[in-house]
């Protein structure tokens, strides 16, 4: 009789593909980018500033310094990101759409309550240059929508994409400055929101910084708000007539005391056999909890996530 062939239980086979996923895994794979890392779509529009149509500009952190060799200038409240290497311009009817490389949670432990963060290159009108006193915010409009899966959408209301906080660079420059600072602002930290953008009228420089607060600026979206707990897909688009936003960033915020171990599964502060024998039973799934690089897929990288928190 020809001898039968015996298989590795199911548990063995998950667990020989995990090793072999993560032996495959290099640094990229398990570094989360707080800022946008893929353009998945983009439409200029109709009437955007030309040569201001290439939609990476959008990819990577706020814009901290602009104008290239010829003009230099730390980017400020009362000067923006101008140059179209560091921002894209959407037309009528334009927009893009960016994407995260990690899920981006609605946390109550992030400052205010502000999940994600939009920069634009909206700014300060100057009332008393070049010392800088703020007479109004000059912004252009644009409609937020965010996805988890990036076919479900929805709309935020009442928030404008290139408005809100201008992007401010660092926290030692003057509003005009020529030169790079010594220490930057966080591009992952919100204003606080009481602070409407209209209440920043009136304020000279010093009390731009007081009420930042070492932050970047942005506009704040608080995914509670609309009833979601994650996304990773966030969609602009000019919806208005008689503008053209330019769209610098977006950012996921931090949250302001983050000592959580993404890989601690079960929440009993520990990263151990525990955590990843959960990990494998949801190998293969979109278990949310199991997912830890947001991909929609518990694989090789949400192990090598939890192993590199491994507490034992």
């Amino acid at each position: 009789m020809p001898s039968r062939s015996v298989q590795p239980p199911r548990r063995t086979i998950l667990l020989r593909g995990a090793v072999a996923s993560l032996i495959l895994l290099t640094p990229s794979t398990v570094a989360d980018s707080p800022f946008a890392v893929e353009v998945i779509h983009f439409d200029p529009g109709i009437g955007g500033v030309p040569g201001y149509d290439s939609p990476e500009s959008a990819l990577g952190e706020p814009t901290r310094t602009t104008g290239g060799s010829l003009f230099p200038a730390a980017v400020t409240p009362f000067q923006p990101a101008w140059l179209a290497s560091e921002v894209v311009s959407l037309g009528i009817g334009g927009s893009i759409e960016l994407a995260f490389d990690h899920l981006v949670l609605d946390d109550p432990a992030n400052p205010f309550g502000i999940d994600l963060l939009i920069f634009g290159n909206s700014f300060c009108v100057d009332t008393n240059a070049p010392w800088g006193r703020v007479g109004g915010i000059y912004e252009e409009g644009g409609q937020i929508e965010v996805s988890l899966n990036g076919r479900d959408w929805v709309v935020i209301p009442d928030v404008m994409a290139d408005g809100g906080f201008p992007t401010f660079g660092w926290q030692d420059t003057g509003p005009y400055a020529e030169e790079p600072g010594r220490l930057p602002t966080d591009f992952t930290k919100p204003v606080n929101p009481s602070r409407h953008p209209n209440g920043l009228i009136g304020l000279d420089y010093d009390g731009l910084l007081q009420t930042y607060d070492g932050s970047g600026g942005g506009v704040g979206v608080d995914l509670a708000s609309v009833g979601l707990s994650a996304i990773r897909h966030v969609r602009i688009t000019n919806t208005g007539s008689d503008y053209t936003p330019e769209i610098d960033a977006i950012a996921d915020v931090a949250a302001a005391d983050d000592t959580s171990l993404p890989g601690d599964l079960n929440g009993d502060g520990l990263v151990n056999g525990i955590d990843l024998g959960l990990l494998l039973a949801a190998w293969g799934t979109t278990d949310a909890t199991a997912d830890l690089d947001g991909d929609l897929i518990v694989n090789g990288p949400d192990l090598g996530l939890l192993l590199a928190d491994w507490t034992g």
